[in-house]
């Protein structure tokens, strides 16, 4: 289940939710699919207006830190102003500027990225601002830079804090101006751009042992959207977890429905370095190694079991029958026991017992 934006024909935004299913004939074989797609922009402006939205533009969480970055995101995204991301890695920064683009008047535009950190100096300055033939040793034909590209449309800037003062330098011209000229050549191009770039490292710190320009550090904060670490915002751990767990579900084509309590009381108390990313790989990990429709900590990666003391934790792995998993598989086969018991792959006289043994009743 995903919510993506689109546009009407007299161009309003349309929030849908896109949900699609396998369609198998008698023989269990794919004979071809089923898509649904709601129209749900009445409950998202509901849950805007509540401020508990759980996703926006592929950004998951519904604690008040993330309603925050929603509203500004849809404050900044029809104006053209530059907008510099900052906050650790694995925090979704990518993702944000996704957004600011897709919500905004520029949608229809190019989205173009560049990591800046993954280039030399020569190089980059070739990817942004292109070449023509002969400019140096191999540039064999002319070649449209980044910044031509995203004409139109939105250019991001990832690890901006690692260029070259040479780049900054044009970068800076780039900006204000909104022009430039390709590595070997005079003639200026002149493109409709807006920038949006990205840190995950002090800038100011940069700009006050002089390795970045203090002019160019204030043309790209004219605004800052700093994301929250993971750990400041704990709340949304189950949120994603389930995010993921439908995510992979469809990739490994395996029915995991849920974790075990033991795991989302490590979830909570782990205080993932690697951010959302981190949870997202300790995830799919764990769907690697499970074998069953419950994620144990037996699972998980190492590196999760320890606390940050850095001792290891040492927690009873959840059984398939524990009171927990029945609840969940009824909770998720709508309380049909003959689907549950399939799922927790025991039988329906098994299930029934453990049924009266723990003493669940139906919420009818």
């Amino acid at each position: 289940l995903n919510r993506i934006v689109c546009r009407d024909q007299q161009h309003n935004d349309r929030v849908v939710s896109v949900t699609t299913a396998p369609l198998l004939d008698r023989n269990g074989a794919f004979s071809g699919a089923v898509l649904v797609v709601r129209d749900e922009t009445r409950l998202e402006l509901l849950e805007r207006d509540l401020k508990e939205r759980q996703q926006f533009h592929g950004l998951i969480g519904r604690s008040r830190a993330m309603q925050q970055i929603y509203a500004l995101i849809e404050n900044l995204a029809d104006v053209p102003s530059t907008v510099l991301i900052t906050g650790e890695s694995g925090t979704g920064k990518e993702l944000v500027a996704d957004a600011i683009h897709y919500r905004g008047n520029r949608s229809h535009g190019p989205l173009v990225k560049v990591n800046c950190a993954a280039l030399s100096e020569n190089l980059l300055e070739s990817e942004l601002f292109g070449h023509v033939k002969g400019a140096f040793t191999g540039a064999d034909k002319d070649k449209i830079g980044r910044f031509q590209r995203a004409d139109g449309g939105t250019i991001f800037l990832d690890e901006i804090a690692d260029i070259s003062p040479r780049i900054q330098i044009r970068l800076l011209r780039v900006i204000q101006e909104m022009e430039f000229e390709r590595v070997g050549d005079s003639t200026p191009v002149r493109v409709d751009v807006r920038v949006i770039t990205a840190s995950n490292q002090p800038l100011l710190e940069k700009v006050r042992s002089s390795e970045f320009r203090e002019d160019l550090y204030y043309r790209l904060k004219v605004m800052e959207l700093a994301l929250p670490p993971l750990r400041d915002r704990k709340e949304d751990i189950p949120v994603l977890t389930d995010h993921f767990l439908q995510k992979f579900s469809g990739r490994f084509r395996k029915n995991i429905i849920a974790v075990t309590d033991d795991v989302r009381n490590i979830f909570m108390g782990y205080n993932w370095p690697g951010n959302v990313r981190e949870l997202e790989h300790a995830i799919e990990h764990a769907f690697i190694l499970c074998q069953n429709n419950l994620i144990g900590v037996e699972h998980l990666p190492r590196e999760i079991l320890k606390n940050p003391c850095g001792d290891t934790v040492v927690v009873e792995p959840d059984r398939e029958g524990s009171r927990e998993a029945i609840l969940r598989a009824l909770e998720k086969t709508a309380w049909n026991k003959a689907k549950a018991a399939r799922l927790l792959g025991m039988s329906r006289r098994t299930l029934y017992r453990k049924i009266q043994e723990f003493k669940i009743s139906s919420p009818e």
